[in-house]
């Protein structure tokens, strides 16, 4: 029953919807702005159940209202070292943690991803890479089949491939704050990210999207920072296709008590002065650390995914379970 009961939650969050919001889009080609058009309308339920409530801000009790803009001042004050400081803080671990998210997608050419929480597209590029790979290793896997067949043959299978053209995959990353944005965006076009690729101001919450619209949904160290967790996993569940993948990597929690010891102490004491050292922001980081500790454990955030309509939900433990990669399917 509890599994039916949120898809009918997320059909009538859907029916109340009644205003408008413009979306803004910062795209890298001609060709995607086609597909996301800067004057599009979206229709958007905005709630004011949020009047009276609290959240927590790191180890802050805020009131839910005032949590969304102190997190998008956090990342327009760290969005130009923000790369920066993820090597620095992870001792450059987080691009291993990225990495494996994309070989347990497993995509394919011609998939279209939703990069939530984005940020300077990290996520998104390493996807455009391992899809551009994989129909590289399809062309190489085609050319031997072709060393036994006729030269008429192979004469019409390249013929046919041209008609078809290229499969490509896109990403569409799509982030609150536009300095993120701006940041990633810049350092895209700087290291030939020309195509497939496209940049979206939008909230997790209400995503700028029509429904059943992608084939993979991406939220990497992001969702801990959102307001309402449960209406951004339904906003995922409504995006995407169906058969399609709900992926989210986050910091989790430690079961080796021997480790998590070792780090909480590096989190607490050397994350806020690396903070303050190269970003020139401690408070920034002193938030981050204490909003992973706020972060729900593995197996009640797979319950949430499930709870939110997703099916065949795992989760796959990296680094002692610092960081958790969670997976579900929308059936």
């Amino acid at each position: 029953m509890g599994k039916m009961a949120a898809p009918v939650r997320c059909v009538a969050r859907r029916i109340l919807r009644d205003c408008t919001r413009k979306v803004n889009v910062l795209s890298t080609n001609q060709a995607t702005k086609s597909i996301y058009p800067a004057n599009i309308i979206v229709c958007r339920f905005h709630s004011n159940d949020s009047e009276g409530k609290s959240t927590h801000f790191g180890y802050e009790t805020v009131p839910e209202g005032e949590k969304a803009e102190r997190v998008y001042k956090v990342f327009e004050s760290v969005a130009q070292k923000y790369d920066v400081m993820n090597d620095a803080m992870s001792l450059g671990i987080h691009r291993i943690w990225k990495d494996t998210l994309l070989h347990i997608m497993n995509p394919l050419p011609g998939t279209r991803l939703l990069d939530t929480a984005g940020g300077t597209g990290d996520i998104s590029k390493r996807f455009l890479d391992y899809t551009r790979s994989q129909h590289e290793r399809q062309q190489r896997r085609g050319v031997r089949s072709q060393q036994t067949l006729s030269w008429q043959e192979i004469s019409n299978d390249y013929s046919h491939n041209d008609e078809q053209g290229p499969v490509e995959s896109t990403a569409v990353v799509c982030d609150i704050n536009k300095e993120m944005l701006k940041v990633g965006k810049d350092k895209a076009e700087n290291t030939g990210y020309s195509s497939g690729l496209s940049w979206v101001v939008g909230d997790a919450e209400e995503l700028p999207f029509a429904d059943d619209h992608f084939d993979v949904y991406t939220i990497a160290f992001g969702i801990r920072n959102v307001t309402h967790i449960e209406q951004a996993l339904e906003e995922a569940l409504r995006v995407l296709k169906p058969g399609g993948r709900f992926m989210c990597l986050e910091f989790s929690k430690v079961s080796n008590p021997l480790l998590s010891r070792l780090y909480d102490a590096y989190s607490f004491q050397m994350i806020p002065v690396m903070g303050e050292v190269i970003a020139g922001d401690w408070k920034s980081y002193q938030y981050l650390v204490e909003s992973i500790r706020n972060f729900p454990d593995q197996e009640t955030f797979k319950g949430m995914i499930e709870d939110a309509g997703f099916f065949r939900v795992q989760y796959f433990n990296l680094t002692g379970g610092v960081v958790a990669i969670h997976s579900g399917f929308k059936l």
